[in-house]
């Protein structure tokens, strides 16, 4: 069955559209918009209804082109905590029809680690860890493979809060980036997850690491990526590493998220094939 997930986070919104069987995933196509909506939230507590209404009904046309029989919609961290979730929720509705669910913290860890763990390739010998670091929040998550959730934590911390609130300069400064480093451990601190076999990490920042240090983010890599970030404007690395330009200027934040989670589950992070919008196709179709 062909299906859809349009996903609208903090920083993008995202289309994929994958062959399921309930089982597997074979990728038709897949696309992202920056959308920011994180931005609007930051500035008085409200998201523009407007934008992401166009941006989700061209992603839609796209997905019915494609043959998907059946699109979900869903958002997260931004809309979740939006004064006017509910407005933005009906101007998709009215704009092309999709019905969009907020996820909460605890079904949004839930999608991701399932995600996560029905793409790997290899199961772990014991509990599994997912870290999804997303735009305006992170889940921590341990579980058993291939959906079974035994402990989650969920934070208001992501790339496009710790970026806008830390990251002033292109490339950030050395002071930018020990400022955005202290915030996320603060809001970190003192979580102590369960232990694990294997730990991965899903989202934005996690996917386009990989390009830049390969599948697995340990210490050194950190290390050695956020040193090439705080080097070079991001326009140059977007072009080295064929990267949005706007990835590239959240991506010190998003490392310095995925570097605190890693410390805290005492492991390297490997870079995961799936998430939550694998999650989502991955799940039995409603009716």
């Amino acid at each position: 069955m062909r299906r859809a997930c349009i996903d609208i986070g903090s920083n993008t919104t995202r289309l994929l559209v994958a062959d399921s069987d309930g089982e597997r995933l074979l990728e038709v196509h897949q696309e992202r918009e920056f959308t920011h909506l994180r931005r609007g939230l930051a500035s008085n507590g409200e998201i523009s209804d407007e934008k992401i209404a166009a941006v989700v009904s061209t992603q839609l046309r796209v997905a019915r082109a494609l043959g998907a029989a059946d699109v979900r919609g869903v958002a997260t961290a931004a809309v979740r905590l939006a004064a006017n979730r509910d407005a933005l929720v009906s101007a998709v509705r009215g704009a092309c029809g999709l019905d969009v669910e907020v996820l909460s913290a605890e079904a949004e860890a839930r999608l991701a680690f399932a995600g996560a763990a029905r793409t790997l390739a290899y199961d772990p010998a014991g509990p599994l860890g997912v870290v999804d670091a997303g735009g305006g929040s992170c889940e921590l998550v341990v579980g058993t493979v291939p959906d079974r959730v035994s402990w989650f934590a969920s934070f208001e911390v992501g790339s496009g809060m710790v970026a806008d609130e830390c990251l002033h300069s292109d490339p950030p400064s050395a002071e930018n980036l020990s400022q955005a480093r202290a915030r996320v451990r603060e809001v970190l601190d003192g979580v102590q997850p369960p232990a694990t076999a294997r730990v991965v990490a899903v989202g934005g920042s996690a996917t386009s690491l990989r390009r830049i240090a390969g599948p697995t983010l340990d210490a050194a890599a950190f290390s050695r990526v956020l040193a090439l970030l705080g080097g070079a404007p991001a326009a140059e690395l977007a072009r080295r590493f064929e990267l949005d330009e706007d990835r590239v200027r959240l991506l010190p934040a998003g490392l310095l998220v995925l570097e605190a989670a890693a410390e805290l589950f005492k492991a390297p992070l490997e870079v995961a094939n799936g998430g939550l919008r694998e999650g989502l196709l991955l799940e039995v179709p409603h009716g």
